[in-house]
């Protein structure tokens, strides 16, 4: 899709949340993809964390990040697979105002491109909470590319055409 070149472009800034039982920010590969891909963009990092798997430590880190008016959008990796410690998508259904069910079916389809029916395994979601938005990326790089490249370097592109997410950002509180 087009970027129309006659628009300005509008940063946004952005938190990264890692959800690991076995990763340190050190060792934080997928993270590091996503800061280096925004940056790369032209977008803010406006903060980064690594959690456990922890419904209520997620939960509390979203709360605290989607009540900081310094932050726009959460991207979320790991912890979205189907095993009992991936917790992501239930912590991101508790803050969710509105769910955007349409990220996770074309992640998968996409990763489908990639990694074919193992795609089916991932629990990629998105939401919109209290006005900021979140996506929950599967952990591994790939997936993070593949999202970002795929779907979040247009859609948080402020010139992207025929819409994006970044001109709805002024009406998300609308009642």
């Amino acid at each position: 899709m087009p970027i129309d070149t006659s628009r300005s472009f509008l940063p946004v800034r952005i938190a990264v949340l890692t959800v690991s039982d076995t990763r340190s920010l050190a060792e934080d590969r997928s993270g590091d993809t996503l800061a280096g891909l925004l940056t790369e963009a032209g977008h803010e990092l406006a903060a980064r964390s690594i959690l456990r798997d922890d419904t209520d430590q997620i939960v509390a880190q979203l709360n605290r990040w989607i009540d900081d008016a310094s932050i726009d959008c959460i991207l979320t990796t790991g912890g979205t697979g189907v095993t009992g410690r991936d917790v992501t998508p239930e912590a991101v259904e508790q803050v969710a105002s509105k769910m955007i069910p349409g990220f996770g079916e074309l992640f998968r389809w996409l990763s489908f491109q990639t990694i074919g029916t193992s795609t089916i395994q991932s629990r990629a979601c998105a939401c919109v909470a209290r006005g900021t938005y979140i996506f929950a990326l599967p952990g591994s790089t790939g997936a993070v590319k593949d999202a970002w490249n795929g779907i979040l370097r247009d859609q948080l592109d402020s010139r992207h055409r025929p819409c994006n997410f970044v001109e709805l950002m002024p009406r998300l509180l609308e009642r």
